[in-house]
């Protein structure tokens, strides 16, 4: 195992959030996501339970940020929102490298080390 990434971005992203996971879990690496699509959700009772548990949802990534050795942000036309800003902003305090979709930098890690 190369080791721990972590996915971060809009839970609106749910395909390239699949498709990162699969590559990377492919090339080696263990990854920590979302525990839930809530854009792409459509069972109302789901959605209600993942707003009313946000906070607590939240400090679980911000834990797996922790865990890991690096986080890839999934920016899909650049989009950044509130959420995934304050995870960039967490990984770079602990001093984790952060890698983007968008300029494709998350590609390195899939290199042979």
């Amino acid at each position: 195992m190369k080791g721990i990434i972590t996915l971060c971005g809009s839970t609106r992203f749910k395909k390239q959030y699949e498709m990162l996971n699969r590559i990377l879990e492919l090339n080696d690496w263990a990854v920590f996501t979302v525990a839930s699509f809530y854009h792409k959700e459509k069972d109302a009772k789901l959605r209600n339970w993942i707003l009313k548990n946000k906070i607590k949802l939240d400090k679980l990534h911000l834990a797996k940020i922790e865990l890991s050795q690096a986080i890839i942000v999934i920016d899909v036309g650049g989009y950044v929102g509130t959420s995934t800003s304050s995870e960039i902003q967490h990984a770079k305090r602990r001093s984790k490298p952060v890698y983007f979709w968008s300029d494709k930098s998350w590609k390195k890690l899939l290199k042979d080390s």
